[in-house]
């Protein structure tokens, strides 16, 4: 008894700071705490799932910090991490609050709590703000998060509503005005049918009768995670992956040598190499302003090492960090050797300036002696130039406008502009559908059920081990999971509305034999024995 009573100071001082008992609290201004708390504890659930929907594009963003700053931190990590002790810490004192209902404590929430609960919705807030006015590509990417996740947010809600239904009970029973007992048994009926019939609207690809083939693996950049990118070492790594092609990003040097290199405009040299340390003077604002000579000289792997972009470094060995640190430049003319020799296709985007032409890659492209059908030619300036004189090259299109106007059969776009039925349609007229990038194993389940032909991703090591989607259910099997969760809450929350009841009636009559006990001592006292018995 005595190590409960400790349990009760410990939860009621961590919520009020409070550590002796005041009584009862106001009736009010105790709904208004569990209201506010419940409300911020979906807002900051809310905003950590839409972290989540994005982190398949964290690094995106530690990119565009690394524009601005010129400094490479992984930003994003710290935004999921700041994120979830927000969602944890309204979470917790919810709870708290709920457990000091339920052993009849009053709550008084403490200011230096009500601080750090209006400091987490600005920060949620500013989150919201950021995402809706620089990055609203992402909503696309919740979009998809909901349909891969929605079966499990639907078991989840009725869990959660069937243990709620436990208080709410309870305070249906100890409400004394019928208009109140009215109020609280409607709303909780209303959210119970909500959440009961919310599969109807569910729609999610991996709820099908046929699971599509496995999509090919892209690797973006070769595989990034495990090696600097657009090196030889990181296109070798990606080759164990088993992938259909790679892509890369092509620029011209200033003596019209092709190069791979991401990054362009000013200072696109400096993230991924040494250019400041070697040649610490000069200011490179394209590819046009550097020979091939001079971009052999520079290191683009000891970055890699150094600044672990995607925390992944570990994962490699000594010898293979070694490696990782004396990686070159790659020119085009080598990776076209590695892809002739694997017989892996090739992909790429151009980035040059106007003192080079499509018609300066397609030439080294030839003269590599590649297989034509090796290539997926993407780039929209020169394509008829090029599908006149390289009809061999796979014509790629980046939108599905551009697409039909060119009666092409090859699809390139963003892992978010598709919905799951333009890519059935799309298949079902034979287009090849291409999606970028995927890196995260839920999103490629999802596009693996919604049927794309390949995606481009950055972890081909980890999706090439993936022999099923993350889940996938035929929808009669659904439905019986669906209704079987539902009559099993029902059934529950008829158990604790018949326990509350008879608690309440328990109480009701020790309440009356306490009244009859006093009334006939009372009696007894005064001289009335024969009062003090029935």
């Amino acid at each position: 008894m005595c190590s409960w009573n400790v349990f009760r100071i410990c939860f009621r001082g961590t919520y009020s700071c409070n550590w002796k008992s005041s009584g009862e609290s106001n009736k009010r201004y105790t709904r208004c705490q569990v209201s506010v708390l419940s409300l911020m504890s979906v807002i900051t659930l809310a905003w950590l799932y839409v972290c989540f929907a994005a982190y398949n594009d964290n690094n995106d963003v530690n990119w565009k910090a690394f524009e601005k700053l010129r400094v490479w931190l992984n930003w994003y990590t710290g935004v999921i991490v700041l994120s979830a002790m927000l969602a944890m810490y309204c979470l917790l004192l919810l709870c708290l609050s709920f457990l000091l209902i339920a052993l009849k404590e009053p709550l008084d929430l403490h200011w230096l709590h009500k601080v750090l609960l209006s400091v987490s919705l600005v920060i949620v807030m500013l989150g919201i703000a950021v995402v809706s006015l620089c990055w609203t590509a992402e909503w696309e990417a919740v979009r998809l998060l909901l349909q891969a996740t929605a079966p499990f947010l639907h078991l989840a809600a009725v869990v959660a509503l069937t243990m709620i239904s436990w208080l709410v009970f309870q305070r249906y029973h100890r409400a004394q005005r019928s208009v109140s007992r009215s109020l609280i048994i409607g709303a909780l009926w209303t959210v119970t049918v909500m959440v009961f019939i919310s599969p109807l609207f569910i729609y999610s690809p991996c709820i099908s009768y046929m699971l599509p083939p496995k999509p090919a693996l892209v690797a973006h950049r070769g595989a990034p995670m495990l090696a600097p990118e657009n090196t030889m070492m990181s296109f070798r790594r990606s080759v164990a992956c088993h992938v259909t092609a790679f892509e890369t990003d092509v620029q011209l040097s200033k003596d019209m040598v092709p190069f791979l290199m991401h990054d362009s405009g000013k200072g696109f040299l400096h993230r991924t190499t040494n250019v400041d340390a070697v040649f610490p003077n000069r200011t490179y604002n394209s590819s046009s302003d550097i020979t091939w000579e001079e971009l052999q000289m520079l290191n683009a792997g000891d970055w890699f090492v150094k600044t672990d972009p995607f925390w992944s470094v570990s994962l490699l060995s000594e010898q293979e960090k070694t490696v990782a640190r004396n990686q070159t430049v790659t020119s085009l003319s080598e990776l076209l050797e590695l892809s002739k020799e694997r017989n892996i296709s090739l992909i790429f985007d151009l980035k040059y300036d106007r003192h080079g032409n499509c018609n300066d890659i397609a030439k080294v492209i030839q003269k590599s002696g590649i297989s034509q059908d090796l290539i997926w030619w993407l780039h929209e300036g020169h394509r008829e130039c090029v599908k006149k004189y390289y009809p061999g090259f796979h014509q790629v299109y980046p939108d599905q406008k551009t697409l039909r106007n060119d009666n092409g059969s090859w699809l390139n776009m963003k892992y978010s502009t598709l919905s799951a039925e333009e890519i059935s349609d799309l298949r079902s007229r034979n287009v090849k559908v291409n999606l970028w990038v995927v890196n995260e194993p839920w999103l490629f389940s999802l596009l693996w059920c919604s049927g794309v032909s390949s995606v481009t991703t950055n972890s081909c090591h980890i999706l090439k081990d993936m022999s099923q989607p993350d889940w996938h259910l035929t929808p009669h099997v659904y439905k019986i999971i669906w209704i079987t969760a539902d009559l099993v809450s029902l059934l529950l929350m008829f158990i604790f509305f018949l326990l509350q009841s008879r608690c309440r009636c328990n109480r009701h009559t020790k309440g009356k034999n306490k009244q009859g006990a006093a009334f006939s001592s009372k009696n007894q006292k005064e001289g009335y024995p024969f009062l003090s018995s029935n």
